[in-house]
This record gives structure tokens, sequence and C-alpha cells, in this order.
């Protein structure tokens, strides 16, 4: 059986969250989609939440982090080709993230990562066959 999974993320400002994963290419779930939080695509598994920090904050007693200042998760997407990596991660660039480490390679995969607005960090990744 396959698993539905929804990764929670606390963003500063969801507009600018929204803005920037769809000139990603990510496309959000209006039926999921407020003020408070938005539902991101990622397939028909995977979909992450986007959520206002302070709405966060009503499912953790623990403090919500602070992404930019600590290490929190590392969300990797994959890509069908290292083009797709390399254009990807430059959109993210140019949508407002931040660099976070060069691109690297290790035998058959091939993967580069940057920071959203937030500071939360992703990977995008390419395999091989």
């Amino acid at each position: 059986m396959a698993r539905t999974i929804f990764v929670n993320l606390p963003v500063s400002n969801l507009t600018r969250s929204i803005d920037f994963f769809s000139r990603l290419g990510f496309e959000f779930n209006t039926a999921f989609t407020d003020d408070r939080a938005a539902c991101m695509v990622v397939s028909d598994e995977a979909y992450v939440m986007l959520l206002a920090r302070d709405f966060f904050a009503t499912f953790t007693p623990a403090p919500v982090a602070q992404p930019d200042s600590r290490g929190e998760v590392i969300l990797c997407i994959s890509a069908q080709s290292r083009d797709e990596v390399d254009r990807l991660v430059a959109t993210a660039l140019e949508a407002g993230g931040r660099s976070s480490q060069d691109p690297m390679e290790d035998g058959t995969m091939y993967g580069w990562s940057f920071q959203d607005p937030d500071g939360h960090l992703w990977e995008v990744m390419h395999m091989a066959a």
C-alpha cells in the first residue's frame, strides 16, 4: 500500500512562499489552502503544507525552529535529468532563494541545493539508472 506524506513547514510570509514555489512549477491544492496554510503538490503521494508560523506553532508545544540559523531537515526532490536539476535551482535562486551548496556529483547521482526564502534547505537530485 502506498502511503501519502504531508511535510509541514513553517513560513514567515505565506504569499511569498506560494509565489516562490509557483515559480518553480509547483501547483497548490486549493481545497487545503487558505490564509494560514497552502498545500503544495509534489506528487500524487507527497505534499508540502506551508503553514504560517503562528499557525504551525499550534501543532507543537516545542518552539518553532528558525531554519536559517539551525539545521532542521533537508528536503530532497527528484529530477528527471541533470539539466532539470540545474534549471530548478537556477529558478529558485532567481525567485529569491539562496545558494546552499555547490553542485555535487557522486557516481550516478547529481544534485544541487538551495534555501527557500525562509531558509528551509531543498536538494534537487538526479539519479541516473
